[in-house]
């Protein structure tokens, strides 16, 4: 499969006193074309830096970039964004314009592209047609702000967290989008921290942390690199009397951590691993204040890399 997006040893510092910040630090990626890829993290971890420089918001300090195999600022950069579509994390329309009026303006910039009337269907906007973009609930901007990067019928989609801030509804509404996108062929690069939704729309994801690629391939791949298959999480009402060291003694344990004062279990075989757990805690006089099992995640597998849950702002 050609390559739809390709960045070797990126960087992209800024000059801050005392120190410089270094928001990319040596990342390299390749997007196939036709994929729906993932870029993860937590905030700050440096993917909307990333995908502005992928998109030439941005110019990386140092690195390699080749977007549908162009590099931005070596040949015609108007050509090239005739080719792709951007939703940017925060898009900002006019308040006072209808929302055809908005698609018909986008359209507008592009030399070749779609109906905007057939966008408005795609995502779901037929009857909010003539209402003004002020007037639109959250979901419905989000949805709207997505149809103005599909207007110019990109052959690369980027969507900087799309989903973020809206609520489970809509949330799933922008996902039958994406799942449509995908079924067209379109390559599509999204940045987000909800792991459900990688999971679900991606066929490859990366996980980045401080700048670096700290984790490449398929979600399942993912998740079964990090050993444990499920997850026992549980509470005692004195944290302080059991250690993290033990319970990895116990059958079919892989990792085990205490997280404040709860312990997390990733296990192999929940169904070993639950009756020994029950008993050991029994011999120590340590009742359960509550235990759930779940399946691992996406999540797990960068709490598991760094410590650190996605979702942190550090």
């Amino acid at each position: 499969m050609p390559s739809a997006i390709v960045c070797r040893n990126l960087r992209k510092t800024y000059r801050a006193k005392p120190l410089p910040v270094d928001a990319v630090n040596g990342l390299d990626l390749e997007v196939l074309a036709g994929e729906c890829f993932g870029l993860l993290g937590p905030n700050g971890a440096g993917k909307t830096t990333t995908i502005e420089i992928l998109e030439g918001l941005l110019d990386a300090t140092s690195g390699d970039v080749t977007v549908l195999g162009q590099t931005w600022g070596t040949g015609d950069d108007r050509a090239l964004r005739q080719r792709i579509g951007v939703s940017l994390q925060e898009t900002k329309l006019a308040e006072k314009l209808s929302v055809i009026e908005t698609l018909r303006l986008f359209r507008s910039f592009y030399d070749r592209g779609l109906d905007p009337e057939h966008v408005l269907n795609m995502v779901g906007l037929d009857e909010k047609r003539h209402a003004w973009v002020g007037k639109l609930s959250g979901g419905q901007k989000q949805r709207l702000a997505i149809a103005t990067a599909l207007v110019g019928d990109p052959e690369l989609l980027f969507l900087d967290e799309p989903t973020t801030g809206l609520d489970p509804q809509s949330r799933r509404q922008l996902w039958e989008i994406l799942r449509d996108l995908r079924k067209q062929g379109r390559t599509v690069l999204i940045t987000t921290h909800y792991m459900d939704e990688a999971e679900k729309l991606c066929d490859r994801v990366g996980v980045v942390d401080h700048g670096k690629m700290i984790a490449l391939g398929r979600p399942a791949e993912l998740i079964a690199k990090i050993g444990g298959e499920h997850f026992i999480e549980f509470q005692i009402e004195r944290a302080d009397t059991l250690d993290a060291e033990t319970l990895r003694t116990l059958p079919a344990v892989v990792h085990a951590r205490r997280e404040a004062d709860a312990f997390s279990l990733s296990v192999t075989a929940a169904h070993q691993t639950l009756p020994a757990l029950l008993a050991y805690l029994e011999s120590r006089g340590c009742p359960l204040l509550n235990l759930t099992t779940r399946h691992a995640s996406l999540e797990d597998v960068f709490v598991t890399l760094t410590g650190r849950h996605l979702r942190d702002d550090g």
